[in-house]
């Protein structure tokens, strides 16, 4: 197996709607994909096969999971299981960074 060393700021930007952009690697079982999302953009609930781990490294939102809030700023995280309903709202005028982790992985994210 091939070892690739990759470092975020080498990876660019895909817009992914109004306000929300991506980055991603994806591996033989995970995609790991860095999100900004600005303040204002319009949430948009949705649900996907994959378990995902969210990691807000810097901003704050409003994160709901089968309609259920709950507000994280950096450092927090939530788990959300496979097929549940979830979204994102951005508390106050700071962009949001958030890690991403899915599993498994999420080769539509490839670039």
């Amino acid at each position: 197996m091939q070892c690739n060393a990759i470092h975020w700021e080498d990876l660019p930007w895909t817009p992914v709607r109004d306000g929300v952009e991506r980055k991603a690697i994806t591996g033989e079982g995970a995609t790991v994909a860095l999100h900004r999302l600005m303040p204002g953009n319009t949430p948009q609930p949705h649900k996907h096969p994959h378990e995902q781990i969210a990691y807000i490294m810097s901003g704050e939102v409003d994160f709901y999971v089968d309609g259920e809030p709950v507000r994280l700023r950096a450092g927090g995280m939530v788990v959300v299981p496979p097929d549940t309903m979830h979204y994102a709202v951005v508390v106050g005028d700071e962009p949001v960074m958030n890690l991403d982790i899915f599993t498994p992985k999420r080769p539509e994210y490839v670039a």
